[in-house]
């Protein structure tokens, strides 16, 4: 019998095993307490209150430099705006840290539950942010937006800062 030698054509990279990805290690306990003491940088994670003080702090600074440019100087309508948009700014990111600390105090912690509550808190953080800006709308029709949206997205890139910082 004659067989034809068959040609095969090499494997896509993506078909061939990875001995570097196939082998991983698993470390007791004490070996990621010595990891997280000698790299820290790589472990360490900011407090979502801080970010949050973070934002509350611009807001008072961009009030009071809304206070101080604007015309007329003192406590105006847009000083009261701005401390509103720092409000709608810095209120939701409270609402959701408060929403996963109760996910982290759950007894029974599983990956599903904490998906459940990033998303569940996400979508509180969006419907107030939008409640919000619609009861403002309506509720104060003397409101000035610009001094608002600029410190509402001040206070948004609190989480940038917080993320260099990091």
């Amino acid at each position: 019998m004659i067989h034809k030698k068959e040609h095969l054509a090499p494997k896509p990279s993506w078909q061939e095993p990875d001995e570097e990805a196939d082998s991983f290690r698993t470390y007791s306990r004490e070996e990621m307490e010595v990891l997280k003491r000698t790299n820290r940088s790589a472990f360490s994670s900011m407090s979502p209150w801080a970010i949050i003080l973070l934002q509350v702090i611009m807001t008072l600074v961009m009030a009071v430099a809304w206070s101080t440019f604007a015309n007329p100087r003192g406590l105006t309508v847009y000083t009261y705006s701005a401390f509103v948009g720092g409000f709608i700014g810095f209120f939701p990111a409270a609402l959701f840290a408060l929403r996963m600390g109760l996910a982290n105090k759950q007894k029974n912690k599983s990956p599903g539950s904490l998906l459940a509550a990033v998303v569940s808190g996400e979508f509180l953080k969006i419907a107030v942010t939008i409640a919000l800006f619609v009861g403002v709308a309506l509720s104060y029709p003397d409101l000035q937006w610009i001094p608002l949206l600029i410190t509402y997205v001040v206070t948004l890139k609190c989480y940038w800062l917080a993320w260099f910082w990091r």
